[in-house]
């Protein structure tokens, strides 16, 4: 009889020990982050916003790394991700192919491509890389490459032999030391980068704007969560120390997104561009 109870008592203790693992694991969600940097300098911008986070809402996170920009496409293309802070095209195919839906983004300024050159270099048109080889962080990566390659080629009639070096600081290190004559990246890793870097370069051209990275939910996620963690990043960027830890990712100025933003990117022929993996 002893036994029988015993064993019973045991079933019902595992039981909600089960029952409770599975309730946390309920409440943890995972992150993608497009590898702008390399993966301890995103783990060190957004742990902090994503504790944050977790304080306002009781849910937690973990963040999936990826190593380069088409690893991450292939992610998020699967849904691998519950959420992802993602370029602008990345949103199209991401609602495209998952449904993904934007949640935030950054009102601050819109996004661009630069493409860089040496500070001393002799090139001062684009049209003088013609046949040359430039690096860019991967096809994808929308400001610094694939908007980039579009308007050499479409409005400037410059073809360039493209090299890719998966990541946006590798693109200026690989300029700055003379590895390749230009490199494309985006306005915001440009400004992040280290004085030593960013002062022997210099920009020789800028892309038309567009609208900054959206932080999207992907469908599966109750629609009861998503609104949550929307209000809660939201309320960060309304204090000072939010603003702080937001201006790193960068997103200085954070407010709400949605998927007509990016309706605009359907019309600039970057299809031709794209490179599935």
């Amino acid at each position: 009889m002893y036994r029988r109870h015993l064993i019973a008592g045991l079933s019902l203790l595992l039981s909600a020990i089960a029952s409770t693992t599975l309730a946390i694991a309920d409440d943890i969600y995972t992150v993608g982050i497009v590898p702008q940097f390399d993966s301890r300098q995103l783990f060190r911008v957004w742990r902090p916003i994503l504790d944050a986070v977790s304080a306002r809402t009781g849910l937690h996170f973990r963040i999936r790394g990826a190593p380069s920009i088409p690893a991450f496409e292939k992610e998020f293309l699967k849904g691998t991700f519950d959420f992802a802070y993602m370029n602008p095209y990345h949103m199209l195919l991401a609602h495209n192919r998952q449904q993904y839906v934007p949640l935030v983004r950054d009102h601050g300024s819109p996004l661009y491509g630069v493409l860089v050159v040496q500070k001393n270099s002799t090139i001062n048109h684009v049209q003088e890389l013609a046949g040359k080889t430039v690096v860019f962080p991967a096809p994808n990566a929308l400001g610094a490459s694939l908007l980039m390659r579009a308007e050499l080629t479409e409005l400037h009639g410059t073809n360039i032999k493209p090299r890719y070096v998966k990541t946006h600081s590798s693109v200026y290190l690989n300029v700055a030391l003379g590895e390749a004559p230009a490199g494309g990246g985006v306005q915001h890793t440009w400004h992040q980068q280290p004085p030593q870097i960013r002062d022997s370069l210099r920009i020789l051209y800028e892309t038309r704007r567009i609208p900054p990275h959206p932080f999207a939910a992907h469908p599966r996620v109750p629609e009861e969560v998503q609104q949550k963690i929307k209000r809660a990043l939201l309320d960060i960027g309304h204090s000072e120390e939010g603003r702080a830890l937001l201006a790193k990712v960068p997103i200085p100025k954070i407010g709400p997104a949605s998927l007509e933003d990016y309706h605009q990117l359907g019309d600039l022929g970057l299809d031709s561009y794209y490179v599935e993996e």
